[in-house]
């Protein structure tokens, strides 16, 4: 059995229900149920039929839905590992904090390149870091405080999935100083990021430590399935750029959020218009059972 889930960023119509169905079928899915909207946003279709042909029957509507169809089995997860800049928060961090230093254009277009994949990751994050050399320490908390904002649905998601038992860790190919208080902030279990080294309170313009890249992302995924005794596809990984590849394909739910075509392509969803919560929606928790963020 196959649940084909409709997220709508505002409303669910009816119709679009009703559309998404007859492409199902059409796709030579034999439909068991149809279930009501909840929420006025989101609704399940239960069916049997092909994955593959499924989800390329659902990815050609021009709506404003997100469409995730998935096995009915490990529906709901017992591990979320997700990516932090533009996934978990709203910037990517690195170019935020490149505008204390007066060069955020010039970084930004290096953290672009990357993000698309056209970049080696390690190669490209260590030279922007060393463009950062100086800049004085106390330009993070300014920059955490002024410019580091929580994705909507972040908080609720994480803090739900928790209370109901799954673990939660956020990894960035970021940095420390960031990840550690945003995970406290929005309730992540633990964290893992690069480390910024630092003399007489600033910059070094050199990174402390192993590099957090797409390899240690899925490897800390398959680690930690592995030491909870968990299978893989008990697991969902979230991300939206080229280095959260891996993560986002070895694990049993890979969701791209709001993410670049390479992520978008290898991920078993790609929610492109609404907001986190979407990822409780998929697995059949309505908002009655949220924890509020």
């Amino acid at each position: 059995m196959l649940i084909a889930t409709l997220i709508a960023a505002d409303q669910l119509e009816k119709g679009e229900l009703s559309s998404a169905a007859d492409r199902l079928t059409d796709a030579g899915g034999k439909i068991d149920r149809c279930d009501e909207i909840v929420d006025g946003r989101a609704a399940d279709i239960f069916f049997d039929g092909d994955l593959t042909a499924a989800r390329a029957a659902l990815s050609i509507s021009d709506a404003a839905v997100d469409f995730v169809v998935q096995p009915a089995e490990n529906r709901k997860k017992k591990l979320l590992i997700s990516d932090m800049d533009s996934t978990m928060i709203t910037v990517e961090c690195i170019d935020e904090l490149a505008g204390y230093a007066g060069i955020k254009d010039q970084i930004a277009e290096i953290t672009e390149r990357a993000m698309l994949g056209e970049l080696d990751f390690e190669e490209a994050l260590r030279g922007r870091v060393a463009l950062l050399a100086g800049l004085e320490l106390s330009a993070i908390n300014r920059c955490l405080d002024e410019k580091v904002e929580i994705m909507p649905g972040a908080k609720t998601l994480v803090r739900t999935m928790a209370v109901r038992g799954a673990k939660t860790i956020l990894v960035s190919g970021g940095f420390t100083r960031f990840a550690d208080p945003v995970a406290r902030d929005i309730g992540f279990a633990s964290a893992e990021a690069n480390i910024l080294a630092e003399a007489d309170g600033h910059l070094t313009g050199k990174l402390a430590g192993a590099i957090v890249d797409a390899q240690r992302k899925a490897e800390l995924l398959k680690q930690s399935a592995q030491s909870f005794g968990l299978s893989l596809d008990m697991c969902m990984a979230v991300g939206d750029g080229a280095n959260d590849i891996p993560m986002i394909a070895l694990a049993g739910m890979g969701v791209a959020y709001h993410a670049k075509p390479k992520a978008a392509a290898a991920a078993d969803a790609a929610i492109k218009h609404s907001d986190l919560s979407a990822l409780l929606y998929i697995q059949g928790i309505r908002s009655a059972d949220w924890i509020a963020g």
